[in-house]
Formats: C-alpha cells, sequence, structure tokens
C-alpha cells in the first residue's frame, strides 16, 4: 500500500508487488486484492482478459487506461502490456479527473503506467513453464541512451502456450512492446509506446448453475470437445485476434508557468471468431459456384470484427496563474467505429472450422435476379466524441488545503447500422440508428491535511455512460437505449503513521438508466436499460511500513447497492397482442453487487528471499434482477515464493520464483458472464406469471495451477 495525498480514493499496485507475480499475470490477475474490486480472469495463462465488478458497477463503467489513453475492454485488456513492461497499476473507484478521455467513468478508472526505458543498454528475459503445459519466454532489449540525445527506448518480445484447463484445446500467443522516451533540460518530455498482440485461443463455454453443480458434483466437464465431429470441437471454436496499441504523450514546458500536454491514441483489434452454427437445411444455402449445399452438412457461425478502431486525442494547456493556483483548459476528440460481420459457412472436413473469407467454404443464398448473395450480417456501431474540459487547482494554508474544482462538456453522435441476409427464404434489408446527446460533467474535489500524519477528503463527481457500439446490436427494442447518468459523493480519511497507512472512504451513488449485460444464449449477450440504483458503502485500506521485511495488507468493502425501478416487461398474450408490464425489481439487491468483500497480503522480501500469500472473499450475489437467482459467495488464494541469488559476470539479477493459485482446488463461480432478468416463472406487476428465463451464466475459476519462473537482467 502506497501513500497517498490525492483528495480521493485511490489503490495502487506497485512494481515490487507485480515483481514477485506470475509473468501469465494479466492487469486483471494483479488489482484482485484491491477491495473495491472483483476482477477475474478465466483462465490461468494469461491469454484471455475477463472482467470486473466495483461498486455494483463493472468494467464497462470503468475508464480502462493506458498511460492516460483509453484500451479496449477488460476482456482484451490482456493484450495491451506484458506484466514484465507494467511498472505500476492505479485504480481510482467512483473517481476520474476531467483532463481524462473517458466519460464512462461511474465506477472510477483504472491506469496502467509502462516501463520507463533505462538510461543505460541493457535487458532482461525470463521464462515460465507450468501447469496446463504453458510454456512462455520473454526478453526486453533496452538502448540506453542514445548518444547525448536524451532518447532512450526498448523493444519487447513475448510467446505464450497453454492448452485449455477445462476441455480440449490449445491457446498460442504472440506479443510485443516497443517504448521510447526523450528528456529534455527545461522539464519537458515525449514519449511513445506501441504494443502488437496476435493469438488464437479456444473461446470458454460459460456454464449455467445447473452445467456447474454437475461439474462440481460428477466431474463431468462443461468445456470443449476432443471429437472432430462435434460442433463443440475445440477447432470450430477458436478466436483469432490480432490487436494494435498506440499512445504518444507528449509534455511541453513553454515557460516557466506554461505547459502544453497532448496526448493521441490509436487502438485497433481485428479477427473472427469461430463457434458451432448447426446444420444446414434443404434449400437453404448453395456454394461460392451455385451448388446447393446438402442437408445436415456441419455450419460454422462467426463473429468477424473487421475493424474496431479507436482514434482520439487530447489537448490541455496549464497556467501557474499564481502561487496558490493552477488552471487548465483543453479539448478531447475520439472516434470510435466497431465494424463486424456475422457470417456463416461450412465446417472444414476435419472438424475445424475455416477462415471466414476461405472462398472454398462461404455460403451464399440467391437472389431474385439469380446473384449470389453472401450469407451475412454487417454491422457499423460507433460513436464520435467532442469534449471541453476547464478546471483549477488551489492550494492555500501552507498546501494543507487544497480545491480540484473542473468540468467536462462531452457532446457525443453515435450510430448503428445493420445489413443482412439470412439465407434463402429468409429476410434481407437494411436498417439504421443514430442519437446526439450532450452531457454537463462537473467534478469537485477537496483535501485538507491537519498534519504529516492526518488526511480528510471530499469527492463529488457526475459521469454519464453511452452503450457501447457493438451493444446496440442486441437490442431488440429496435431503439437505442438511454445514457446512463450518475451522481457519485465520496467522504474519506487518511492516516499516515511512522507504522501504520490507513484508508477509509464512504461512498454513494445515484444512477439513473442504468445499463446491464445480460445473457441471450449461445454465449451472446444483450444490453438494456434497467432503471434507476442506488449503491453506498465503505471502503477501508490498512497496512503496514515494511518490519522486519514483513508487509502485511487488508482491504475491506461493505456495499449496500438495491433498484430504484420496477424493469420494463413485455409479452405476447393468448390473442397475439403484445402487453407492456414491469417486473417486481424496486427494492431488490442490485446485480453483480455482493454487499461484503475482502482481502488480506503478506508480502517478504529481504533482498533474497521473497514471497507472499494473497487471499480474497466475495460474499454472495444476486445474478437476476427478480432476485430468483444467486451466486454464493468465495474465497480466492495464491501464493508466490523466490530467491534473487548474486550476480555473476553479465547475469545482473538471476530470480527463481514459483507461483501458485487455488491452492486449496475450489470449485468455485466467481462471476456472471451476463446477467438474466429472471429464473422461474414470476408475478409481474399486472398480476400475470412471466416465463421462465434462461438465469446466468459464469465464469469459473481455474482450478489448481502452478508456474515456476527464471529471470534476470543483464
Amino acid at each position: 500500500m502506497r501513500v497517498e495525498t490525492a483528495p480521493h480514493n485511490v489503490q495502487t499496485i506497485s512494481k515490487a508487488y507485480i515483481n514477485m507475480q506470475s509473468p501469465t499475470s494479466t492487469v486483471l490477475d494483479l488489482v484482485k486484492l484491491s477491495p473495491s474490486l472483483n476482477a477475474v480472469s478465466p483462465d490461468s495463462s494469461g491469454m484471455q482478459g475477463g472482467a470486473i465488478e466495483i461498486r455494483s458497477l463493472t468494467d464497462l463503467d470503468m475508464g480502462l487506461m493506458l498511460n492516460g489513453a483509453p484500451t479496449t475492454n477488460a476482456n482484451y485488456l490482456n493484450e495491451t502490456a506484458m506484466s514484465e513492461d507494467v511498472e505500476s497499476v492505479t485504480v481510482t473507484p467512483g473517481s476520474s479527473s476531467v483532463d481524462l478521455p473517458t466519460t464512462s467513468a461511474a465506477a472510477g478508472v483504472m491506469d496502467e503506467r509502462t516501463h520507463t526505458p533505462e538510461a543505460k543498454a541493457g535487458g532482461m528475459m525470463d521464462f515460465s513453464y507450468g501447469t496446463n503445459n504453458l510454456s512462455r519466454e520473454f526478453i526486453r532489449l533496452e538502448s540506453g541512451e542514445i548518444g547525448n540525445t536524451g532518447v532512450s527506448s526498448y523493444l519487447s518480445y513475448g510467446h505464450s502456450h497453454a492448452r485449455s484447463w477445462m476441455g480440449a484445446g490449445s491457446n498460442d500467443m504472440h506479443h510485443i512492446d516497443y517504448g521510447l522516451q526523450k528528456n529534455w533540460d527545461n522539464g519537458s518530455q515525449n514519449n511513445l509506446f506501441l504494443s502488437w498482440n496476435y493469438e488464437d485461443f479456444t473461446i470458454d463455454n460459460y456454464p449455467t448453475a445447473s452445467e456447474f453443480y454437475d461439474y462440481k458434483h460428477t466431474g463431468n466437464g462443461y468445456g470443449r470437445s476432443a471429437d472432430p465431429k462435434n460442433g463443440n470441437y475445440w477447432r470450430n471454436n477458436i478466436d483469432h485476434w490480432n490487436q494494435i496499441f498506440l499512445s504518444a504523450p507528449q509534455h511541453i514546458v513553454i515557460s516557466r508557468r506554461v505547459t502544453f500536454d497532448l496526448n493521441p491514441y490509436f487502438n485497433l483489434g481485428r479477427g473472427w471468431d469461430g463457434a458451432d452454427g448447426g446444420t444446414a437445411a434443404a434449400g437453404e444455402y448453395v456454394n461460392y459456384q451455385g451448388n446447393p449445399v446438402a442437408a445436415g452438412s456441419q455450419l460454422t457461425s462467426y463473429y468477424q470484427q473487421n475493424a474496431d478502431t479507436i482514434v482520439g486525442v487530447t489537448a490541455k494547456v496549464g497556467v501557474d496563474i499564481d502561487r496558490h493556483n493552477h488552471f487548465f483548459v483543453g479539448y478531447w476528440y475520439e472516434n470510435n467505429d466497431s465494424v463486424f460481420s456475422l457470417p456463416t459457412s461450412l465446417t472444414m472436413a476435419n472438424g475445424a472450422n475455416p477462415s471466414p473469407n476461405a472462398q472454398a467454404y462461404r455460403l451464399f443464398t440467391v437472389g431474385a435476379n439469380g446473384s449470389l448473395l453472401p450469407a451475412n450480417t454487417t454491422i457499423d456501431g460507433g460513436y464520435e466524441i467532442h469534449s471541453l474540459f476547464i478546471g483549477d487547482t488551489a492550494k492555500y494554508l501552507n498546501n494543507k488545503l487544497v480545491v480540484d474544482a473542473g468540468f467536462k462538456y462531452a457532446m457525443t453522435n453515435y450510430w448503428e447500422k445493420t445489413s443482412f441476409n439470412t439465407g434463402s427464404g429468409g429476410s434481407s434489408g437494411k436498417s439504421r440508428l443514430s442519437e446526439n446527446s450532450t452531457a454537463p460533467l462537473p467534478h469537485l474535489s477537496i483535501a485538507y491535511r491537519f498534519n504529516d500524519h492526518h488526511q480528510i477528503y471530499v469527492n463529488a463527481e457526475g459521469d454519464f455512460r453511452q452503450p457501447d457500439p457493438t451493444s446496440l446490436v442486441g437490442n431488440s427494442t429496435g431503439q437505442l437505449q438511454k445514457n446512463q447518468y450518475s451522481i457519485k459523493e465520496e467522504i474519506g480519511y487518511r492516516y499516515n503513521g511512522p507504522i501504520i497507512i490507513a484508508d477509509l472512504s464512504f461512498f454513494n451513488y445515484a444512477i439513473t438508466n442504468r445499463l446491464l449485460t445480460t445473457y441471450i444464449g449461445a454465449n451472446e449477450t444483450g444490453l438494456i436499460n434497467a432503471g434507476n440504483q442506488t449503491a453506498r458503502g465503505f471502503d477501508l485500506q490498512f497496512s503496514t511500513h515494511p518490519w522486519h521485511h514483513w508487509a502485511p495488507f487488508f482491504g475491506f468493502e461493505y456495499l449496500d447497492a438495491h433498484m430504484d425501478s420496477n424493469v420494463p416487461y413485455s409479452y405476447e398474450n393468448a390473442a397475439g397482442q403484445t402487453v407492456n408490464t414491469y417486473m417486481h425489481t424496486k427494492g431488490k439487491q442490485a446485480v453483480m453487487a455482493p454487499k461484503v468483500s475482502a482481502s488480506f497480503n503478506l508480502a517478504y522480501d529481504d533482498s533474497h528471499f521473497f514471497g507472499n500469500v494473497g487471499i480474497k472473499y466475495i460474499s454472495s450475489q444476486s445474478v437476476t434482477m427478480v432476485g430468483d437467482e444467486r451466486m454464493p459467495g468465495f474465497v480466492s488464494d495464491s501464493i508466490a515464493i523466490g530467491y534473487h541469488f548474486r550476480p555473476f559476470g553479465f547475469v545482473k539479477s538471476p530470480t527463481f520464483r514459483l507461483n501458485f493459485n487455488n491452492i486449496t482446488g475450489s470449485i468455485e463461480r466467481t462471476m456472471p458472464k451476463g446477467i438474466a432478468t429472471n429464473l422461474y416463472p414470476t408475478m409481474l406487476l399486472n398480476g400475470t406469471m412471466s416465463s421462465a428465463g434462461t438465469g446466468a451464466q459464469f465464469y469459473v475459476m481455474p482450478r489448481f495451477n502452478m508456474t515456476g519462473t527464471i529471470s534476470t537482467s543483464f
């Protein structure tokens, strides 16, 4: 735990902690012990991202940053930077600065900071081997300062391979990180970070409660099949993905009082997922030569991401008006465009899915004029943001009183365009939805430091979240979902003593038009507005300064979150008429909002031996809006142990470490993949009974796993 002075809650993961963890750790693995978070990963090899629950919200309500620039969602966070190149991770639950390029930060911000290039030439490398046939290699080369230019850089490469821990399948990943920094004598600095990631991984099945209990009690797995004749065959359910991320923050000192900051960024994701598409019906499709596809032929359905592109820039001018006030004003622009298709192809004879662009396997329908039409749906969803922001930091009473006041005004246009052709005898056509919105976002933070040991702080912010472009497609109403608005307040106290560090913060959220991800089926999700929601509680962090090489940490959160509205529900009656009513959800516990979470970590480091033990408890939570399905609480655990050997020759820091996760072998659900409205038939507000729902699907804690790593710098 780090000593903080910011006027809001801050939870920081240091490089010392990161260095004790397995190199396969994703950023979600690194923040698991933060008291405000329930962060989960579906595998133990670092091949996939995951999801976050935070203060009754999710990672979709967070600003996920890398060097101050927005990254992708939590499901792909593992692809932006390798753990060896991550310097720190900072979580500010419920708070975001007005100059950050985000509006969707009701749950706060998680910002990764990458490695700073070394002043001297050299590098580091590590090799890992572990459970599930995991093998991983990493190397980083440092240029050192190039001449006397003030320029230094590094280039990293990593490769991982592992089989799936549940069911059949294997996963493979290649990754490159590049960093460059230029320092100027007047304090100006130019930075560049570029990463590329390519991987093939088996797409997980996410079990329902009944499938999970079948696995827990009988050992019958819910993973992919090893049978090529089965549509669930793992080679027919592969994700092929390329990800590129670029950020280039520039800090320019114009004069003693004036600075200029520019941060352009770029994020591109491309690839495709294959899945079991069932079998062809007679006369449903023809191949590229116009020949009919035989009835019963095995099909593969795809999610083909043609391009998921984020391009943006923030520009800010800062001025020290006087010795008390630092004023800044700036502009943020972002264009987010996600173009993807949902084609269908013939499955290959060996059971694997072909490329959706492979002509020999593509499926077509015959148009009215005899032309061949691809069996496909194409969606273009996106948004464009123009935002102005202004702020001032005032310090008085010998800097004991700090007041941060800011205002951001966001102007957004977002859209969804769809064209579809579902097959012979099916439907085809086009549709378009679009909307403009504006949002004023005020921020106010006040901190007062009584002395070197005691500080209090107050923070209040407004926030809005618009629907994600790709989620617009799953909306069955034919209309765009409403924007989600949040008002957040926080009050806290910090203590920094000679032995103890502590932080206690109380928070309150008022959320309007809550956006929730729901499970549709077959690993498909949608998005709904779930009315209003209130959440309040407190966070406690407690640690000590290192004492005889030991450093304990304890985190705790209590959360009381409930729904303030009944959720709309529509059904068709016996006469074929659509009836609109509501489900009884008002007053129910909010979904994905465990009341209690607690974490404990004990670290030891005497410069040779090192290690830590981490334990996290998450209490039970509701996973349906009417509250008729719950997920029990669970405990997760991890152990790290290692030794730093003495340097010899060019080997500067030879180290060996072992990392263990789920050492008790627990079989537990850790988070819903997507919530549902209900599981069982329930009484509606108009007195009728609803139909039974699907219930939720779940992330499951990977079984016991171990990773051994040897590493050194040179």
